[in-house]
């Protein structure tokens, strides 16, 4: 008796099916790979203006911590530039020039050129994912993502989404699962207080016509009642 297949994914309000039956909503080299992977993958269709992270999980209610992100890195080694693929969790930033840099062994890392990234990858911009990619890329996944149940990722284009389980990410031919690979983001610096306004000679607690403690005092009295545009002989 054949396996029952998997139950789609209920993340969102997103209508998931088998990826293996929408090869057209997926890249070439992603629909090309479906085979290698060593679990199901489920597909749905999008709206390729809310391709981005932010836009996606508003509008479709998926969990940002169900999201990874898959950002392009062009390492600098031996005078040659290795293209790699690193797959954090959304709610995270890749550590391109600590952790990503060290253990591809390389002088200089940085984001890819977005040209670079789709030429190379032969996936749109927004929409690239670590399935499919060439087999000269590592893929660094994060440990985050490769625990986790379900994530959703690119699908190759900007006109849908994949879901499978991290697992199956971190089995890539080509993936290493790397600690530390994602970093919690930046956070801005919070405003600098301003100083306090300095105060006008005149400008004090006791006013004109009010009188201190010593009230026998009559020259303090003259002080306290003079305005503040005469002098002080």
């Amino acid at each position: 008796m054949a396996p029952s297949p998997s139950p789609a994914p209920q993340l969102g309000s997103l209508a998931w099916t088998p990826a293996a039956d929408r090869p057209d909503l997926l890249a070439a080299p992603v629909a090309a790979a479906l085979g290698a992977l060593t679990a199901p993958a489920w597909v749905a269709e999008t709206d390729d203006a809310l391709a981005d992270t932010a836009a996606f999980t508003e509008a479709y209610a998926v969990p940002l911590e169900a999201s990874a992100n898959c950002v392009v890195v062009a390492a600098r080694r031996a005078g040659q530039t290795l293209l790699a693929a690193c797959l954090v969790p959304a709610t995270t930033r890749a550590d391109v020039n600590g952790s990503v840099r060290r253990h591809l062994g390389a002088r200089k890392a940085s984001f890819a050129p977005q040209d670079v990234a789709v030429a190379e990858s032969g996936m749109a911009y927004g929409g690239i994912t670590p399935i499919g990619l060439p087999p000269s890329w590592p893929v660094l996944v994060d440990p985050g993502v490769a625990a986790a149940p379900m994530v959703v990722v690119g699908s190759g284009t900007r006109g849908s989404k994949l879901a499978l389980p991290g697992a199956a990410l971190a089995a890539l031919p080509t993936a290493v699962v790397l600690e530390g690979l994602g970093r919690p983001p930046v956070e801005p610096p919070p405003p600098a207080a301003e100083p306090p306004a300095e105060r006008a000679p005149d400008d004090r607690d006791v006013g004109w016509g009010e009188r201190l403690d010593d009230r026998a005092a009559d020259d303090r009295r003259y002080l306290e009642d003079r305005p503040p545009h005469w002098g002080s002989d």
